[in-house]
Order: C-alpha cells, then sequence, then structure tokens
C-alpha cells in the first residue's frame, strides 16, 4: 500500500468517527428531551433553591405629640399552585373555590376562576397570581380557610396558596405635610428619595431578613421551608417636632391664598424661638390643572432659595447699626422715588417718594432707596466689610439642616466676576443672591431670641419602642449675632413695620407681630420682569416671642401683588391659631387666658343659624350684621366671632372653600350643578372659580380636607 492510499484510509476513518460521534450525540439529546425531560427538570428546579430577602417593615413617622404621620401595612398579592391537590381534591372543590373567589374579589365571575386554574393545573403550573390586587392581613387570615387552599406539599414544604407580602407606606393625615415627610425607594441599588424618609432611611429601613425559596419553572420563586427562616428586624422609629394642628392651619391659609393669587408656589415655616423645633413646614406648588400639591420642598430647596428681597433688609440694618454708621433718630432722603446708583436706576413703590424721614420711618414703609443709600454710601470703599458683617449673621453659612436637599446660600463677594459698581446697593435690598426661606426664618428667629441663632430642628428622637436610640438637642449655631442695643432696636423697627408700615394690614390689639414684608422683582433672562416673589418674615407675641414664622408667595398673578396683602394675611392666621390654642402664652401677656381654648375657628364658612348656635353654645361671643342664610366666620382682635354673609348669586358660582360636603351640595345640587367630591372635611379647591356663571348640568370638582 504506497502512501497515498494509506493517507486516504485514514481520513475515511477520522470522518466516519466524527459521523458516529455526531449521530450518537443527537440520539442522546433527543432521548433526553423526550424520554427524560420532565426528570432532569424536576431535579434542576428541586435543586435551584437559595436564600432571598425578606423585606423588614419600615419604622413610623410621629409628630412631637405622638400622632402617627406615616406607617407601613403589610399586604398581600394572592397566588396558587394548582398542581399540588390530588385530582379528586381538586375536581371535588373547584368549584366552591371559584365561586368564594369570585364573591370575594368581585372583579370575575366564577367561570373565569374555574377556567383559570382548569387551565394552569393541566399546563402543570406550579405558580400563578390570582389577579393584580393586594389584600390586607384580615383579608388573607379569610382567603387562607378556602378550600383547596391548604393542601400542603407531599414533603410539606409549602401549600398551594401563595401570599406575596409586601409592605405600603400609608399616611393618616393624607396629604398634610406629604412633601416634608417625602418617600425612599430603591433603584438599581441605590436609593433614592426626598424629605424625611430619605434623610432618615438608614434608621427606618429596618433589617431585611431571608428565607429559602424556590424556583420552579416560568422563573417564579415561592417559599421552599417555613423552618429556614432568619426573621426581619423592624425600623426604628422617628420622633419629629412637627405640629399636626399647626401643619394644618398652615397648608390650609398657604393654599387659600395661593388659590385666590393664582400664584406659582408657596411655602411656611413656622418655628419655636427658644428651641429652633420646627413645628410646621407646608409647601405647595401649581399643578398643570390649576390644583396645587406638594410637589417639592421650597422651604429648603434650590427652587426655593431666590432674592430674598426687603425682608434682607433687616440684615442691611443691623449692619449699619452694628457698625454704628446711623441712629434709628437720623434723617435720610429717599429724594422723589427715584435714585440713579452708577447709571442705573432703582426707584420706590411710592410714586414721587417719600422724601426725608427718619430711618425708622424709612424701614416701616420699606424704601429701597434709603437703606440702599445707607449701606453704599457707609461701605462702598470698604464692601468686603458689609460681607464679613453677613457672615457674622450667619446668613451665608448652610445650617446643616437634619433634611437632605438645603440648598446653599449664595452672597456675592468683590471676587465674583458679575460684581459692579451696583451690586453692593442692590444687596442691601436683597438682590444679586440666594438665600432660601429657612435660612432667613433662622436670621429673624436669632433676632427673636435675643441675637441666638440656633439650628432649626425637625426630627427630635429615634427610638425603638420606648427606647431612645439617639436623641436630638438644640444647637446653638452663634452665640450673639449682634449686641443687645442693636437687638432691641431692630424688634422695635419690626413692630413698626406692623403697626405703622407695610405690613399694617394684620396687626391687631390682643398681641403684637413684628415682621418685614418683602416684594422682589423676578429675574428672567438677563433681566427683571414685572413678576413678583412676595414673603413676610418675623415672630409674635413682639412682646415675649415665642413663634417665628415664614411664608413666601411666588408669582401672585391676581390684583394684589404686595408681600402686606399677599404673603402677611397668611402670617396673620397662622399666629391667630397659634395665639387662641395657647392659653399660657395669652397668661403671659396678662390676658388670662382666652375663652374655650380648646376650640380654635380661624375661618369656617356655613349655614348662618346653624354656625351662631353652635358658637354660642360654646360659650363664644357671636356678633353680626347679617340676615343671610350662608356666611363666613372669623375671629375678631376682641376675641369674639363675626358672621359675614357672603355672595350668592343666582347663575354664577359661589365660593365654596371652608364649606362641609353637606352645605356645599345643598347650594350647588339646588343650582342643579353636578358634583364630584374627592377627600372628606371642607372644602378647600373648586374646579370652577367663585364668580364664574354656571348653567344646570354643569360639574364641578370639590376637594375636601
Amino acid at each position: 500500500m504506497n502512501v497515498k492510499k494509506s493517507i486516504l484510509l485514514r481520513v475515511r476513518v477520522a470522518f466516519l468517527a466524527m459521523v458516529a460521534i455526531a449521530v450518537i450525540a443527537i440520539i442522546r439529546m433527543a432521548y433526553l428531551q423526550l424520554f427524560q425531560g420532565e426528570r432532569w427538570e424536576k431535579r434542576f428546579t428541586d435543586r435551584d433553591i437559595r436564600f432571598r430577602k425578606i423585606p423588614a417593615m419600615r419604622g413610623n413617622i410621629y409628630a412631637y405629640d405622638g400622632s402617627l404621620l406615616a406607617t407601613s401595612l403589610p399586604y398581600y398579592r394572592v397566588a396558587m399552585d394548582p398542581t399540588l391537590p390530588n385530582e379528586n381534591e381538586f375536581q371535588k372543590n373547584i368549584d366552591t373555590l371559584s365561586k368564594l373567589l369570585s364573591n370575594f374579589f368581585q372583579d370575575q365571575p366564577a367561570s373565569y376562576y374555574k377556567k383559570l386554574l382548569t387551565e394552569a393545573r393541566k399546563a402543570k403550573k406550579q405558580f400563578i397570581y390570582l389577579n393584580n390586587k393586594r389584600i390586607d392581613y384580615q383579608a388573607k387570615q379569610q382567603i387562607a380557610q378556602f378550600p383547596l387552599f391548604k393542601v400542603q406539599s407531599k414533603n410539606r414544604k409549602r401549600t398551594t396558596v401563595i401570599f406575596e407580602p409586601e409592605f405600603q407606606r400609608f399616611r393618616p393625615f393624607g396629604m398634610l405635610a406629604s412633601r416634608t415627610l417625602g418617600y425612599a425607594s430603591e433603584d438599581t441599588n441605590k436609593i433614592v428619595g426626598v424629605g424625611l424618609e430619605y434623610s432618615f432611611h438608614k434608621y427606618l429601613a429596618g433589617k431585611a431578613g431571608q428565607a429559602l425559596f424556590q424556583r420552579i419553572a416560568g422563573g417564579n420563586w415561592i417559599p421552599y421551608q417555613a423552618g429556614s427562616y432568619i426573621e426581619p428586624e423592624k425600623g426604628y422609629d422617628i420622633y419629629t417636632t412637627l405640629d399636626v394642628n399647626i401643619q394644618d392651619v398652615a397648608q390650609d391659609a398657604l393654599l387659600e391664598a395661593l388659590v385666590e393669587n393664582e400664584a406659582d408656589f408657596g411655602c411656611v415655616i413656622v418655628m419655636e424661638v427658644a428651641t429652633g423645633e420646627i413645628r410646621a413646614m407646608a409647601n405647595l406648588g401649581r399643578n398643570e390643572d390649576g390644583s396645587y400639591s406638594e410637589n417639592y420642598n421650597y422651604a429648603i430647596g434650590d427652587k426655593g432659595s431666590t432674592d430674598p428681597g426687603s425682608v434682607f433688609k433687616l440684615a442691611s440694618m443691623m449692619a449699619l447699626l452694628e457698625d454704628k454708621a446711623v441712629k434709628i433718630t437720623d434723617y435720610v432722603d429717599t429724594e422723589d422715588g427715584v435714585k440713579d446708583f452708577y447709571g442705573v436706576k432703582l426707584t420706590d413703590v411710592k410714586k414721587g417718594g417719600f422724601g426725608t424721614i427718619t430711618v425708622q420711618r424709612m424701614f416701616e414703609v420699606s424704601s429701597s432707596i434709603g437703606i440702599a443709600k445707607l449701606v453704599n454710601d457707609r461701605f462702598k470703599h470698604e464692601p468686603m466689610r458689609f460681607i464679613a458683617y453677613l457672615e457674622k449673621f450667619g446668613l451665608n453659612t448652610p445650617l446643616d439642616f437634619q433634611m437632605a436637599g438645603e440648598a446653599k446660600p449664595y452672597i456675592k463677594t468683590p471676587k465674583d466676576p458679575t460684581w459692579s459698581a451696583t451690586t453692593l446697593p442692590w444687596m442691601s435690598i436683597g438682590y444679586e443672591m440666594r438665600i432660601s426661606p429657612l435660612q432667613m426664618l433662622a436670621f429673624y428667629n436669632a433676632v427673636a431670641n435675643g441675637g441666638k441663632m440656633v439650628q432649626p430642628i425637625i426630627v427630635k428622637s429615634i427610638r425603638d419602642a420606648d427606647k431612645i436610640i439617639q436623641e436630638f438637642q438644640t444647637i446653638t449655631l452663634k452665640e450673639k449675632i449682634c449686641s443687645d442695643s442693636t437687638i432691641m432696636l431692630l424688634r422695635t423697627l419690626l413692630e413698626g413695620v406692623v403697626e405703622r408700615g407695610t405690613a399694617r394690614s394684620v396687626r391687631n390689639s390682643l398681641y403684637k407681630i413684628a415682621g418685614k414684608t418683602s416684594t422682589s422683582q423676578k429675574f428672567k433672562n438677563g433681566k427683571y420682569v414685572k413678576a413678583y416673589h412676595t414673603s413676610f418674615a418675623g415672630f409674635f407675641p413682639a412682646e415675649k416671642p415665642k413663634y417665628s414664622c415664614i411664608v413666601v408667595i411666588d408669582n401672585p398673578r391676581g390684583d394684589k401683588q404686595y408681600g402686606g396683602d399677599v404673603a402677611a394675611p397668611v402670617f396673620r392666621k397662622v399666629a391667630d391659631k397659634l395665639f387662641y390654642q395657647d392659653a399660657e402664652l395669652q397668661r403671659s401677656l396678662g390676658l388670662g387666658g382666652m375663652p374655650n381654648n380648646n376650640f380654635v375657628a380661624v375661618h369656617k364658612n356655613g349655614y348662618r343659624k346653624i354656625l351662631q348656635e353652635a358658637y354660642e353654645n360654646l360659650g363664644l361671643n357671636v356678633k353680626t350684621d347679617s340676615t343671610s342664610d350662608w356666611v363666613k366666620s372669623t375671629f375678631r382682635a376682641d376675641a369674639s366671632i363675626f358672621l359675614q354673609p357672603t355672595e350668592q348669586r343666582k347663575g354664577y358660582m359661589p365660593d365654596l372653600r371652608g364649606y362641609t360636603l353637606r352645605d356645599a351640595l345643598f347650594l350647588l345640587e339646588n343650582r342643579g350643578i353636578r358634583v364630584q367630591a374627592e377627600g372628606a372635611g371642607k372644602v378647600y379647591y373648586q374646579s370652577i372659580k367663585p364668580g364664574r356663571g354656571i348653567a344646570r348640568g354643569d360639574k364641578v370638582i370639590l376637594r375636601l380636607r
């Protein structure tokens, strides 16, 4: 045999061997697939067992008095393994089970459930959801007793019914302080969220447990063995400083002002002067449909951090007084209401100006020309000296607040490339800077607190049941931001603003308010436009300050454009609420306590005879000059309640805000208006604005809280 034939023979043998191996492999694969597929699939699923996390119940969030603000409730999604029962059991009970499921879920007929489970059993599906609904614990206990659901596997590792647990966050007070409470969720192994839920997530989240789960055909995981279970550890509870009653009145008063003025957004913060504890933090922003919701924390975030406007004039006056530049009895020429600063004109609100007036009067009427002249004349050659005062006052240092998302204050310095000759006079009246409402409030609170600046606090303690894990005490940021004499003079100026100045509409005879209004122009596309950012910051009672408060309302579009008309009334409503419910505060002012301090009616509308009878039964002094059936009731400074008529014109939408649903329905249904009501309590929103024309058949949406 020659070499060529030998090589060909070897090649043929190798080829035949490869073909034989391929044929054997194909036969083997076909055999495994056709005759041993179920066996190997079962062995695979039996072996695909692993530990999986069991979520822990999240901790609760409480108000300072123990009222529950947020909690987690267990809910379950119901699934079933229809292959576990034997054929006799299945056929005997399937009709009864289907009827029970249909009656329980109220979504599908019994025939639907019978078909669903029968087809799943034929397809040998070991896991099938009965529907997408979640049920609570009581429902779980009830449904667990249904026929077939108690059937166990031969090794007793699982039952026919499978309850997939999950926790849902529940807020007993609905949307009250919803942005402050916030949320936290896991996104690609990263925790995202806002508010207290996010800021204190590591405490609230608890520690996940684990249990053995088995993966079955279709990729679903089912509990494998009840004994192989590590119990999850519930999260810690956090106790806030929030007062539900104050939060409620702050949010209601803010909402009413936003709706009335068609503003873009607003916020209210109420803080206890001595401790810095926040009693209310309300934030509301306008939605596309014109309604309002807590969609952003304007009190602390970047969107609320803007030119503070005239409320900043208090800092300018503090710098001038500390520098011994002026006395409040000195005179300043505000000229004719227009002043040229290096080629740029600054105007006062009053046409023709205020003329030559005292520094005190200049502050009360909020003359921008007067403040700008004084600051520019004193510091134009040494602007860093003015900046140094602001630093001393704590205005350019973050508060290190307990909640994530705090905006950093921005105060311009001569090193900034945008610094110009006009920067200093414009800064003196609250422009060319960014300060959040909370930062501004901390400054005003320091003035109320005798010069001591305390850190705002919203979480008082973290607890495991009754055991305190961590407690947060009041932290002093600056022991003294200025001298006692300056504090005394500034408080005199702030009282004057309310008694004789731009906020005189909120003065009353029972207690004094000290504060400052602001109406600053908004900066858009490189220039200031005719849109305004209004605010009012102050404290009360001015004689013995207990609470400080700031109100911000952005871009009011109605007839009212100034802080004294838009923001200050919200401050007054909140202040009245706190004053009338605090007997100790009243006694400290020598008032001896108002009658029926437990009953607070800041603002209530309704049927005159019923309201009058209710107030009189409570021992309150009711005054009215109205014979109208429908009235609005408000507290007066002399502690009496005044009932004034509300306009009810035929063919026009009445103002229903503050009415109970019963009264609102009576008024509207008599006009043939269809009503869709959402929520419970009093009306705070109506889809058809007051004064708009209406006709029979029109539909109005009422939201109640």
